[in-house]
């Protein structure tokens, strides 16, 4: 199976750059968490809306609502290829850091990846 690099580019002969495995689940991870409802075209529903949440005052409420949306958004659209085993996130000013700690079902590993927007 082709794992096609995201953000789209070409490789050094001019094909589609592809990527192995654990980035390419990286990659969708990324899509899911910092794409916004509404954004694709033929999947109105797919993202978590997590970049709405930047603009909401900090609280401890923010970090757990944004977890629980974390964690149900991606159960909903990785949850056949990863299993989501801790969220944490930290906003601070216009820095939204999103901690995920997941195991990729298809090879076993488990992995902690650190997501950050600026805004």
């Amino acid at each position: 199976m082709t794992n096609i690099n995201y953000p789209l580019k070409f490789n050094n002969v001019g094909r589609t750059a592809e990527t192995d495995y654990d980035r390419h689940v990286y990659n969708m991870i990324e899509q899911v968490l910092f794409t916004a409802a509404g954004e694709r075209v033929n999947r109105p529903t797919f993202g978590s809306g997590l970049l709405q949440l930047v603009f909401m005052p900090n609280s401890d409420e923010l970090a757990s609502a944004t977890r629980f949306l974390v964690q149900s958004a991606l159960q909903q659209w990785l949850g056949d290829l990863i299993i989501v085993n801790d969220v944490r996130v930290l906003n601070e000013d216009s820095t939204l850091q999103v901690t995920i700690d997941y195991t990729i079902i298809r090879t076993k590993e488990r992995t902690v990846e650190l997501f950050t927007r600026t805004i």
